[in-house]
């Protein structure tokens, strides 16, 4: 019989700070249960704490934890490092991936999913540099790649290429994709994946996840913007707001937001911020917005 903590992600009371200014919280109590085989949204204004939330959970360098933990698996992830929050099934997809020049894709993705393999404790008898005492046999690994690839309609050439070197910025998320298609997470973190992104790159990426959700995974998808919520369907919908969750929801929250704004549900949250309740309007990539598009 399967544990219930195996299949759950529990953050309680998560308060957390920039590390070059630990007493400024930019988390200010956060509590939150996520199931594998849910799909939860955080939305809210610039400035709220999405990213930070993001990047605490994956254990970044640039934050501190001031209190509260993150139960997976039996384990409070915040006591470990990030590499072993990976290990452990997590998968953060970057809003700004980075470049790295010199270093193909498809190695990039090999040496992730090997690594992976070992598992968290470093099997010593598995070594993901050798096919034969643990790793992805490469013509196992180039198979999978090709399907994975071909779901987020990316050309066979892709593989060769230098991670996010001149890539567009839909090139970027689809790569950012395609590593959570590879590494099958059970746990996946997408940060503002519809940033920049013009329609028809939206939806690629879109199908993509929506081709990867399963009963296994759990996601936590963070937007600024309603239209991703067009294409991934969640199953519930938390606006965050100064550092907290000031309402949580079903996919109509959603809407009310595109509709109203932010402005609005947050003052009902009882926070006098000044926050406008445009419309909210999705910027475009630049050179989708010079093609007209």
């Amino acid at each position: 019989m399967t544990d219930a903590t195996d299949r759950e992600l529990v953050i309680r009371d998560l308060r957390v700070a920039p590390a070059a200014k630990p007493d400024n919280e930019i988390l200010q109590g956060i509590n939150l249960t996520i199931r594998k085989g849910e799909t939860h949204a955080i939305m809210g204004p610039n400035g709220s704490g999405k990213t930070t939330l993001a990047y605490a959970l994956m254990g970044h360098p640039a934050y501190v934890v001031t209190s509260g933990e993150v139960l997976w698996k039996g384990r409070n992830l915040l006591k470990l490092s990030a590499d072993k929050r990976s290990r452990l099934g997590l998968f953060l997809a970057f809003q700004y991936p980075t470049a790295i020049p010199g270093l193909s894709v498809a190695s990039f993705i090999r040496s992730a999913l090997n690594a992976k393999l070992q598992g968290i404790d470093k099997n010593p008898d598995v070594d993901p540099t050798d096919a034969i005492k643990g790793g992805v046999p490469m013509l196992e690994f180039r198979r999978r790649m090709r399907d994975k690839m071909a779901l987020l309609r990316m050309d066979d050439g892709f593989a060769a290429r230098y991670v996010n070197d001149g890539f567009s910025g839909g090139e970027k998320k689809r790569l950012e994709m395609l590593q959570m298609a590879m590494l099958e997470p059970e746990f996946a973190i997408l940060d503002e994946t519809d940033s920049g992104l013009d329609i028809d790159a939206l939806r690629i990426v879109a199908e993509g996840v929506n081709a990867m959700l399963n009963p296994n995974m759990g996601v936590l998808l963070i937007t600024h913007y309603q239209r991703l919520l067009n294409y991934i369907t969640p199953d519930t919908v938390h606006v965050l707001a100064a550092g907290r969750i000031v309402k949580s929801g079903g996919k109509d929250l959603a809407l009310r937001l595109e509709e109203e704004g932010y402005g609005p549900i947050l003052r009902e949250g009882g926070l006098e911020v000044d926050v406008a309740d445009e419309a909210l309007a999705v910027p475009l990539e630049p050179e989708a917005a010079a093609a007209g598009r």
